[in-house]
């Protein structure tokens, strides 16, 4: 018994002195690791330490390299420039001493011809003499382009019925024409060039505006530059406008506007009628602004593609001459706006036309001074016959504008003219209508244009009640004096 309990006590003695030596044990262990990660931090902050250096030295190197090399590039650029520089200083150099030389041979030239001239000797152009200096002449260099056609045309032989197919006229109305507009577009020679005669300036305006031709064909007919071409049509538009426009396109005075009256009347037995009034569409390309006013959705609709279109409105005489016209406004727009903004309007509410009629289409309202036919339905025989006289007058009207587009070709098709120059070219066109007409100028029937313009009634077509009775009064008059047809029965 004694021996056991002297074992266990020996046992747990062992067991205490066992407990004791197994906790340092295991201290040690965690220091060892705890000092390994210790050592393992520190050099991973050193090898950060030594990456962040060369990264900064080779950030630094690049730097250094970036900057010699734009250095180096600033120079190139720099050398280059001075060079360049110097170049151009020689080439204006040697070009203002070719201007100078030319110029000095230029008037030796002149010089030389002149006293060839001065002393009987041949006539020899500026182009073949050799300069006094003794070196070759230089001149402008003009590309060379054959004239046959024109001068073919404008020979003393040439057919005069050929010659009225190609520009729509005799050649007694050309020359008419060319005599007015000489001292208006006329230009002068020039050393290193000859300049355009007055007959070719105007054979190509009127040979455009007949026909209706690109530019390019235009210059070859007439051996002309195309740039040329369009510049001597729109200055000849605009001298047929200033100088032939007052005194062949005008409103007529006291004893004219008699001799309309009598004349419209023997037509109609409407009295008091100085003109039929009549608005047509003339073709334009696509503005690049405001399209919209003018598109036209008439055009557009019965030629299934789209339209666009300027208006000409026009006042005639008995025999198909214009008396006043109005240009340019917007295809979109009605024929009674188109005359609410014209100057016929404006002189119509200044009792320019008070005690006198003319006549329009269903387009126009009914007002003091412009005579229209009855639009509305269920018409009596008096307005039937009424309407009838009103469509002979207004016929004068449109048979004038049709064989306008017929003798000027360039009105039935798209133009290359500018939106801006159109009225210029529109209103010549007009004016070398008149010319034609009162020198009786007949078209050929092969070119025959028929005209086609919408005509809508106006929103407001009754303006003037005394207008109204006015018009019943001359509808009874008609048909009780025996001087209304009786077509309208059939």
């Amino acid at each position: 018994m004694n021996e056991n309990k002297q074992q266990r006590r020996i046992r747990r003695k062992g067991n205490q002195s066992d407990g004791v030596v197994i906790p340092d044990a295991e201290k040690q262990v965690k220091v060892k690791g705890l000092n390994e990660i210790i050592t393992s931090l520190v050099l991973l902050e050193d090898q950060e330490k030594d990456d962040l250096e060369e990264e900064g030295k080779a950030n630094l190197e690049e730097m250094v390299q970036y900057q010699e090399n734009h250095s180096k590039r600033k120079r190139e650029l720099m050398e280059f420039r001075t060079e360049f520089e110097g170049e151009n200083k020689d080439a204006e150099r040697a070009e203002g001493a070719r201007r100078r030389k030319s110029k000095g041979n230029s008037f030796a030239a002149a010089a030389t011809v002149a006293v060839a001239s001065a002393s009987g000797e041949d006539s020899v152009s500026a182009s073949d003499k050799a300069p006094a200096t003794g070196g070759p002449q230089r001149r402008l260099w003009v590309r060379n382009r054959s004239k046959d056609w024109w001068d073919q045309c404008n020979s003393p032989d040439f057919p005069d019925e050929e010659f009225k197919k190609a520009f729509r006229m005799g050649k007694d109305t050309f020359d008419l024409i060319c005599n007015e507009l000489s001292s208006a577009v006329a230009k002068e020679n020039t050393m290193l060039r000859a300049a355009v005669p007055v007959r070719q300036r105007v054979a190509v305006c009127i040979w455009r505006l007949a026909t209706g031709e690109p530019l390019r064909l235009v210059s070859k007919k007439f051996g002309l530059g195309i740039s040329t071409c369009h510049k001597l049509v729109l200055e000849v538009c605009s001298a047929i406008r200033s100088v032939l426009m007052p005194k062949y396109l005008r409103w007529p005075d006291d004893e004219g506007l008699r001799r309309i009256k009598d004349d419209f009347d023997s037509i109609s037995g409407i009295p008091n009628v100085v003109g039929s009034m009549y608005t047509t569409h003339i073709p334009i390309i696509a503005p690049k602004n405001s399209v919209a006013a003018y598109f036209n959705r008439r055009h557009t609709e019965r030629n299934q593609k789209t339209s666009y279109s300027i208006t000409v409105q026009g006042v005639v005489d008995p025999g198909g001459v214009f008396t006043d016209v109005c240009i340019g406004y917007p295809g979109s727009m009605p024929d009674d706006q188109v005359l609410e903004k014209s100057t016929l309007f404006q002189r119509a509410n200044a009792g320019f036309y008070n005690g006198v009629w003319i006549v329009g289409g269903s387009g126009y309202p009914l007002m003091d001074w412009v005579l229209v036919p009855y639009t509305h339905q269920h018409l009596t025989w008096t307005q039937h016959a009424f309407n009838e006289k009103i469509g002979e007058v207004q016929r004068i009207a449109k048979d004038s504008f049709a064989r306008l587009k017929s003798r000027w070709g360039c009105l039935q098709k798209r133009t290359e003219v500018k939106l801006q120059d159109l009225p210029v070219v529109l209103g010549a066109c007009c004016v070398l209508h008149n010319i034609c007409e009162t020198r009786d100028e007949h078209l050929d029937p092969e070119i025959k244009f028929e005209l086609f313009d919408d005509e809508m009634v106006p929103e407001i077509g009754l303006r003037s009640a005394n207008a109204m009775k006015a018009r019943d009064t001359i509808a009874h008059n008609l048909l009780h004096h025996n001087l209304a047809g009786t077509s309208f029965l059939s």
